[in-house]
This record gives structure tokens, sequence and C-alpha cells, in this order.
């Protein structure tokens, strides 16, 4: 199994002050749901246990060029808290997929999978949230719930993985679903919208139609 919480691109970082609380007040709200729901969290019988899963919101202004799409994100392994302050998010300012590079700052690294997070936000100007969640029941059925999957061979946090979610934009109808399987990484579950609404609703839907199959 991989190991959660290891950040595995080229990170240069700046501690710095964070951004307001109450630019997050949605983005925090589901984030604080999806922890209720295990969908995030921190568990010693699961993942080796490390933290699971984040959250990221993009920033204005919302016309920038797609590697400039600055987004604030979850701090790595932060999944463990019921509830996040400031000082749980950081800022990525910039990033370079092909490169392997995310440039941040904040009083917290940011979550390994802000690569990931980075490419949806370059490849849709009109996505503006995204919740990366573990949920077996999702994962499991993938296939019946007729999500989008990532190559199993895939690893997640890798150049390899955002060019990944690249070919799922060109080839599947994943923006119009937004959510997608990530096939090599256990039980890792992404859903995007304009709103954290939006994409709250579509992981919770998505879960509702997972315990309907037996």
């Amino acid at each position: 199994m991989q190991e959660e919480g290891v950040i595995k691109f080229d990170l240069d970082f700046s501690n710095t002050t964070p951004v307001p609380l109450e630019m997050l007040r949605e983005l925090n709200a589901w984030r604080r749901i999806l922890w209720q729901l295990e969908l995030i969290g921190q568990d010693p019988q699961r993942y080796g246990g490390y933290g699971f899963g984040n959250v990221s919101q993009r920033l204005a202004p919302f016309d920038a060029a797609p590697g400039q799409r600055a987004f604030v994100i979850s701090g790595t392994q932060t999944g463990g808290r019921a509830t996040l302050d400031a000082s749980a998010y950081c800022s990525v300012t910039a990033y370079y997929p092909q490169r392997n590079r995310v440039v941040a700052e904040g009083p917290v690294r940011p979550s390994s999978e802000s690569l990931t997070h980075a490419m949806i936000y370059a490849l849709d100007a009109g996505i503006r949230v995204i919740l990366h969640v573990h949920s077996a029941d999702i994962w499991q059925h993938a296939e019946t719930l007729h999500l989008p999957v990532t190559d199993p061979a895939v690893a997640y946090g890798t150049p390899a993985m955002a060019l990944e979610v690249e070919r799922l934009f060109r080839e599947t109808a994943v923006r119009k679903k937004g959510i997608f399987s990530m096939g090599g990484h256990q039980d890792g579950i992404v859903a995007f919208g304009a709103t954290a609404e939006e994409a709250g609703r579509r992981l919770v839907s998505h879960l509702a139609m997972a315990y309907t199959i037996i």
C-alpha cells in the first residue's frame, strides 16, 4: 500500500501568515461534514494511521493563466482534526505539473495531493472547489456507479497522476459528472464543482448510491 501523506513533488514553500478564515467559510463547513462522515479523517486501523482527505478552493482572479490559478488547500496531515482554523490552510500560488513543482506559502505545508488539485484547476477555470476524500464504498463500486477511473498503475501525488487527470478530462465525461475515482490510490475519490455545496452534494449522492449496491 502507498504511504499516505508523503509529498512527492518538488515544493517551494514560504512560511507566511494564513489567508482569512472568512474566505473559506463554506469550504470549511463542508470539510467538517466530510470529517463527520469519515470521508476525511485519521484512523490507526486505516492507511497506516496517517491522516487522509483534503479540500481546496480557488482564489481570485479567476481568469488567471492555468499555472497561476492560485488556490487554498488544507495542509498535509490535517485529516485527523474535526475542525480546521486558518492555520491549517496554505496557498498554492503556482504549479508546474510537467516539472513536478509546486510553489506554496502559509503556516503549514500543502497536502500531498496538491499537484492533482492544481491540474484540475488548470483544466477548467469554472471549477472553484475540489474535495478529495477516501470512501471504500464509492471506490469499490466505481464501475457500477459509472465513474471515470484513473489508471490503477499510477500513484497519487505524482506528475503521472496529474496527466491521468488530464486524460480523464479529454477522454471521459468527468467534466460533466464532477467526480472520479483514483484507481491506484486506495479508496481515493475526488469531487469538484463551482461551489463547495455542489462538490459536496455530488460526493454525498454517490455515497448514497453506493449504499444501495448489494
